[in-house]
């Protein structure tokens, strides 16, 4: 049975409403409750929840944390898919396609516009394209959005139109 592990990082996709504060924040990892809900019945998901921040909040400190935790992981030559916030989700991937240049699994970075459980919410249906995309992947680094895949080098984040977009030219590895 395939396995694919997704680690968690926090981004829109975690997002909750606070009725306390009226607006939407990263309080609790949530993305397993709606991987209960999809059906998977020839794999394994392991879920690794490693923080849950907004992505214009995380560091280069961050970034040296999931690389650990990628690494760790790698030894099981499984795929893995990472949720993360889109602001900043290129940013993690780069580093990550530097932190470790012999690559021998796909990983997969997704996230989502609008918070799971949000009408109009992408957040699921990016996190399934995700876990397929990453079993049929060759190895690299890619964000899957939107029914695309990208690879990390190739794409940015359109903020007037919301969206993850081709780059003209790629970014250098």
């Amino acid at each position: 049975m395939p396995t694919v592990y997704v680690l968690t990082t926090g981004g829109t996709i975690e997002k909750v409403y606070s009725e306390n504060s009226g607006s939407v924040a990263n309080i609790e990892n949530k993305v397993d409750r709606y991987l209960r809900l999809l059906r998977l019945p020839d794999t394994e998901v392991n879920i690794v929840p490693v923080m849950n921040k907004d992505s214009l909040e995380m560091t280069d400190q961050d970034r040296v944390l999931v690389v650990g935790i990628v690494r760790a992981i790698l030894k099981e030559n499984a795929p893995i898919v990472i949720t993360h916030g889109t602001d900043s989700m290129v940013e993690t991937g780069l580093y990550l396609q530097r932190a470790i240049p012999d690559l021998k699994t796909p990983i997969v970075l997704t996230g989502a516009m609008t918070p799971l459980g949000f009408e109009g919410s992408d957040g699921l249906q990016n996190l399934t394209e995700s876990l397929l995309a990453a079993q049929l992947l060759p190895l690299g680094v890619y964000v899957v959005m939107h029914n695309r895949i990208y690879p990390v080098h190739r794409v940015r984040k359109d903020h007037k139109l919301g969206q993850f977009v081709w780059k003209d030219r790629p970014e250098r590895q």
